[in-house]
């Protein structure tokens, strides 16, 4: 069985693949998005877009991706708000990263030059001027930084304003399971082939059927995630709360995000008491009134990590694939840079230099 022919068939329907996929039909590119429906990596993230306190020493690269996906970040929401007629669910209210003790206060002392040195936007604060900031704080708490640059986004609105613009754009969203890259495009579990001119895969960390010599090295890193909700509404905490081992994203309508567990598990995907109880332990120490709020979901998801961290992201060793992969901890952040990458490598343009620490072909030459 063959499809309709595209301009460009999409696998994988999330933040990255929907994003690439509407660039790519605003670009007049007659397109295919092609998911299966289940589960990704986007339905638990808490949709952080904090390039400043996700940067981590010897991550230079990284953050300089980060903070451009930032930067544009907010123009992005209000032009796909525009496009789709829906709320992408941006928030805009910064971040606070707190010390619990002398021993996270002395690292956060150590970012916190690190970060200064860069040149970041952030500044110290005292136990006093951070509860002033946020009330809900424990007494407890030793040192606080304040990165009023650092927002979040629901990233289950904002797939949702994705999905709608791309259809508005002329795309077409088809769900279905993609087995393997084939010559002229992409087949399908059923047998059917998806026959496309060239082919960008987004499948985070799913695997499908590829010469080895092409492959980028994904791997899945497990996140077990809670949703909780104040029965009494929004107001608990404001930022986002972060410590070193856990975080705490509001939303606008009273819900939170409690997150997140770092393992590695290969592809298990079943929540744990333990991962539950470390995350509400670590929280709790911070911010004592997330024990009263009510548990809506538990939910485990699998970010997709390279060796070096780094994303994957256009051309890679075989002609006609470009990849949108590896995002790992930063998919939601780094969706509309990739997206414009994805776009000019698919109508022949040429990447920028900033983007080349992104290259999937650095994988095929240290196999080489």
């Amino acid at each position: 069985m063959t499809s309709s022919s595209f301009d460009v068939a999409v696998a994988g329907g999330g933040a990255i693949g929907l994003a690439c996929a509407w660039r790519a039909a605003q670009r007049g590119l007659t397109t295919v998005v092609v998911d299966s429906g289940d589960p990704g990596a986007w339905q638990v993230a808490a949709g952080m877009l904090a390039p400043v306190t996700e940067s981590q020493f010897g991550e230079r690269e990284l953050l300089e991706l980060n903070l451009r996906g930032s930067r544009g970040f907010t123009a992005f929401c209000a032009e796909l708000e525009e496009a789709s007629g829906e709320d992408p669910g941006l928030l805009a209210t910064g971040t606070l990263a707190v010390a619990r003790d002398r021993d996270d206060a002395e690292a956060l002392e150590r970012l916190l030059a690190f970060r200064r040195e860069l040149g970041l936007d952030v500044e110290r604060l005292r136990p006093s001027q951070a509860r002033r900031a946020e009330p809900a704080l424990a007494p407890t708490v030793r040192l606080a930084l304040d990165v009023p640059g650092d927002h979040s986004v629901d990233p289950r609105r904002l797939v949702a304003a994705l999905a709608t613009a791309f259809e508005r754009a002329g795309g077409t969203l088809r769900r279905a399971r993609v087995t393997a890259l084939t010559h002229d495009g992409l087949r399908l579990e059923d047998g059917e082939t998806v026959t496309a001119e060239q082919v960008v895969l987004a499948t985070g960390a799913a695997q499908i059927e590829l010469p080895e010599e092409a492959r980028v090295p994904v791997r899945p890193v497990k996140g077990q995630v809670l949703r909780l909700r104040d029965p009494r509404g929004p107001g608990l905490v404001e930022r986002t709360i972060r410590g070193l081992d856990a975080y705490l994203v509001p939303r606008a309508d009273g819900g939170y995000v409690l997150g997140a567990t770092m393992e590695e598990r290969g592809h298990d995907l079943a929540p744990t008491a333990g991962g539950v109880y470390e995350l509400l332990r670590d929280m709790s120490e911070l911010v004592p009134g997330v024990l009263e709020l009510e548990i809506e979901e538990l939910r485990a998801g699998l970010r997709p990590a390279t060796p070096d961290n780094l994303p994957a992201i256009g051309p890679g060793a075989l002609d006609r694939l470009i990849w949108a992969t590896g995002h790992f901890r930063n998919g939601i952040v780094l969706a509309p840079i990739t997206a414009d990458l994805v776009a000019t490598a698919l109508t022949g343009g040429e990447l920028p230099d900033w983007a080349a620490a992104a290259d999937p072909r650095r994988f095929a030459k240290v196999a080489a």
